[in-house]
């Protein structure tokens, strides 16, 4: 018995015109539809992918989008895959008789087990369509299971979110009324008529305009003459509206709407006669990172497109109009469509540059751009748009690769160049980061550009034993950790091909000090780990079993405190510390010669970090392995402060289980107007609110001006739940008392309010550990206390290395008990949403 049994032998496919294939299934991601059916009642059918089929529900009246319209969806057959996109008639006396709207279709993204989800009637989940977007749940009805011959009776409700209308424009199902892919309503479509969709435009189509570009810097522009906007990790892109379609070009003017054909419905719906966007093409659907994109553009989705720029509409240039009136027409452009749509305009934040950085940059994200306000929009590279990287990155032409000599490889490193004045110079080597699928492409697309000679200006820089030399087209993406005085790459990355940028164009940024992800400026590897290294060989004192090298070198020079005090503390501290600290991911944040230079954030293992530093490998975004540090002794904590170390952050979950989280935080971040008694009031207020959803919590000062909420956790979810609860938890706070709280990163959104970060509880996320020192004047110390010691304080109390390490004589602070997040705290999570 196969799970389409029950769908075949309901219809006669002489006669309907219904699909009896099975479909294929979709590469990356799972796709979703959702069908206006005119049968003997009118309503909607839900179609989600699962498992080779499309899990199928009967929603009577259509979706709402106002959370507290909850519509019943029975649950039908699953219907094979190859339905996702069905519009037709079914004959009257057939089963299901009546006309079918392809009415939504996109992606749709399980928030959790979704047979399990099944099994237990609580299915959440988030939809990536062209009318339906955000979150939503499938709850089945209690008692019901059984009812009304055998049906599953389950409600659909639309979560809070920014996605969420509220009155008559809740009721999206009635007021679009034609199918999203041929524009036909129920008539055309039963009279077999044409596509009455996209719309014919007259107005002459935008040619393509060379992109204006962002000047690599090192420290981001602050003043109320620039705002700042995530740096994307995707292609460039140029969208044009008008006569004859919708054209998407790549930064240097190819033609890839093929490529891209996703997202042409998106920009056919905008109403103009005629446009040209500037923006970002990145993987949609919830998936992120360049990896995640290759594999999109493969597979032909899902895709979204992250607009910043209005270079033309309606006919008028608009490039010499400031950025601020140019984002304000984008803006009102995109206005129309839904919330999280795949079309979007990028996030914009004025204020401090550095501390959005700092926040970035501990998410994990690429960057920040900044742009003046008052500019024009002129091509080329220009100071007006200034990049910042957490990470170094950059494109590379492929000039040549070395053979390898194990069996089944067919390359072990790639030779890479860059352009300066027309002439190919030699950059390096990168041998890392490769897939077998990804080895196997590369050497397909290297074996027709084999040639004798290399085309490299500078041919005796590079290696020659075993080298395959080739013509210079392909170019490829890289992370690395440095340039070398000799414009060497040092620990260099393979991310993947881009084909977005021919081999000629590829030049190096202008190069900077490697930023770290605290918005620094890193001394390089070579200038710190190797001479600590060296120096760590030299007579010195021993501080649990560490040889500490220029022990007295002050770290930080308001308290005098020297490294070898430094390495005194941790080792003191130890036994309390590694009570959450061991066995868990580092990220550290190193000043190697003090806090008065730059230092840097490093989550990865370097030259230097020996025994009794442990390492794990760790499958990172792009599916490729990396080596992180973790500790389980005192020596491994003064072993990082030999290294330059201060700051230790930690993952959210122990190496032995890195799929299974063990603590949740929350991160109360004040702005500097909200005072100590508000944010004290906050963190008990959300300390009751999770206790009436039946989790207990702790509490942690940072060392900052905010403090952390701690939930200890069973290893019994995953990082989804995790993630979604505090996010919905969060955002519920923020819409119940919006001048209280906010749940988004927007400085300009925080003003005067605390902002909840639910942002770490995501795997690869780090937060400060308990008993780490700052960086920051009089090194103040991250530490755990009890709830009633913030009773009657008048300010936020702080605990410098002295009291740390009388307090962690008495051991850790206790902490409750580990807990899950389970069906009946979802569900209370679900009645506290409603206000109930």
């Amino acid at each position: 018995m196969t799970r389409l049994d029950r769908y075949l032998a309901k219809r006669d496919f002489a006669v309907t015109p219904e699909p009896d294939a099975q479909g294929t299934p979709s590469a990356m991601g799972l796709r979703f539809s959702m069908q206006k059916h005119a049968a003997t009642r009118l309503h909607f059918d839900l179609r989600l992918e699962w498992d080779g089929v499309l899990l199928s529900w009967a929603v009577t009246k259509g979706p709402s989008l106002d959370p507290a319209e909850k519509r019943l969806a029975v649950r039908t057959e699953d219907h094979p895959l190859s339905y996702l996109q069905f519009e037709g008639t079914i004959p009257k006396d057939e089963y299901g008789g009546g006309t079918v709207m392809l009415w939504d279709l996109g992606w749709w993204q399980p928030l959790h087990d979704v047979d399990e989800g099944l099994k237990s009637g609580k299915l959440h989940f988030n939809i990536h369509g062209q009318r339906l977007t955000g979150g939503w749940a499938l709850v089945r009805m209690r008692g019901r299971k059984a009812s009304d011959k055998g049906r599953e009776n389950w409600l659909m409700i639309k979560e809070r979110d920014e996605a969420v209308v509220e009155g008559k424009a809740a009721e999206i199902g009635q007021a679009q009324s034609t199918g999203i892919q041929s524009g036909r309503d129920f008539d055309a479509i039963a009279a077999g008529g044409k596509a009455a969709f996209p719309p014919r435009r007259t107005a002459a189509r935008p040619k393509f305009r060379k992109p204006q570009l962002a000047t690599l810097r090192d420290t981001v522009p602050e003043g109320d003459g620039w705002w700042h906007e995530l740096k994307l990790d995707g292609y460039r892109g140029q969208a044009a509206i008008g006569k004859g379609g919708v054209r998407i070009w790549t930064r240097s003017g190819q033609d890839w709407t093929d490529r891209f054909a996703e997202l042409v419905p998106w920009f056919e719906r905008l109403d103009c006669a005629s446009a040209l966007i500037d923006g970002e093409i990145i993987a949609g659907a919830g998936h992120s990172g360049f990896g995640a994109l290759q594999t999109a553009l493969k597979h032909g989705g899902p895709l979204a497109f992250q607009a910043f720029d209005l270079l033309e509409l309606d006919g008028k240039t608009l490039t010499d109009l400031p950025l601020r009136d140019r984002r304000e027409m984008l803006d009102g452009l995109l206005s129309g469509l839904p919330a999280r749509a795949a079309l979007a305009s990028t996030t914009v934040i004025e204020g401090e540059g550095t501390a959005m950085l700092d926040a970035i940059c501990q998410a994990g994200g690429e960057g920040l751009v900044a742009k003046r306000t008052d500019s024009p929009y002129r091509a080329g590279r220009s100071r007006s748009w200034i990049k910042v990287k957490c990470d170094k990155r950059a494109e590379f032409v492929i000039v040549g690769y070395q053979q390898s000599d194990k069996r089944g490889r067919p390359f072990s490193s790639l030779l890479l160049g860059t352009y300066e004045r027309g002439k190919l110079h030699y950059r390096g080597k990168v041998g890392t980061g490769f897939s077998d699928e990804g080895m196997a492409e590369l050497a397909a697309a290297m074996a027709p550009l084999e040639v004798s000679k290399s085309a490299l200006s500078d041919p005796d820089d590079a290696p020659a034993r075993g080298v395959r030399w080739l013509r210079p087209e392909l170019v490829a993406e890289v992370v690395y950790g440095e340039i070398t005085g000799d414009g060497r790459l040092r620990h260099s990355r393979y991310l993947g091909l881009r084909g977005d940028k021919p081999a000629k164009e590829v030049e190096m940024d202008e190069e900077v000090p490697a930023r770290n992800r605290k918005g620094e400026k890193a001394a390089s590897d070579a200038k710190t780990a190797k001479p600590e290294a060296k120096a760590s060989r030299k007579a010195g004192p021993k501080v649990a079993g560490v040889t500490i090298s220029s022990p007295d070198r002050v770290v930080f020079e308001d308290t005098g405190t020297t490294k070898l005090e430094l390495a005194r503390y941790y080792a003191a501290v130890a036994p309390a510390m590694l009570d959450e600290t061991a066995r868990r991911p580092l990220s550290l944040v190193r000043h190697p010669s003090g806090l008065s230079d730059p230092g840097f954030f490093q989550k990865h293992v370097a030259p230097g970090f020996e025994d009794p530093i442990r390492k794990v490998a760790i499958d990172e975004a792009d599916g490729d392995d990396a080596e992180y540090m973790y500790v389980t002794s005192a020596g491994g904590l003064v072993t990082a402060v030999q290294m330059g170390t201060i700051e230790f952050h930690l993952w959210g979950a122990k190496v032995d289980r890195l799929d299974r989280p063990d603590r949740m935080v929350l991160d109360l971040d004040p702005d500097e107007a909200v005072g100590f008694a508000e944010l004290r009031a906050a963190a008990q207020d959300i300390r009751e609110h999770l206790a009436d959803l039946g989790l207990e919590c702790g509490l942690m000062l940072t060392g900052g001006k905010g403090v952390h909420i701690m939930v200890p956790l069973r290893r019994s979810n995953d990082w989804d739940t995790v993630r979604g609860f505090a996010r919905t938890f969060a955002t519920i706070l923020a819409e119940r008392e919006p001048q209280r709280f906010t749940a988004t990163m927007s400085k300009a959104r925080r003003k005067g309010r605390i902002f909840i970060d639910w942002l770490r509880n995501d795997r690869g996320n780090t937060a400060i550990a308990p008993y780490s020192v700052r960086a920051r004047p009089g090194a103040p110390v991250a530490m755990p206390i009890d709830w009633r010691e913030l009773d009657h304080k008048r300010k936020l109390p702080r605990f410098d290395l002295s009291a740390a390490q009388d307090r962690a004589k008495n051991g850790p602070v206790a902490f409750p008990e580990p807990q899950s997040i389970t069906r009946e705290v979802v569900d209370r999570l679900e009645v506290f949403a409603s206000g109930e």
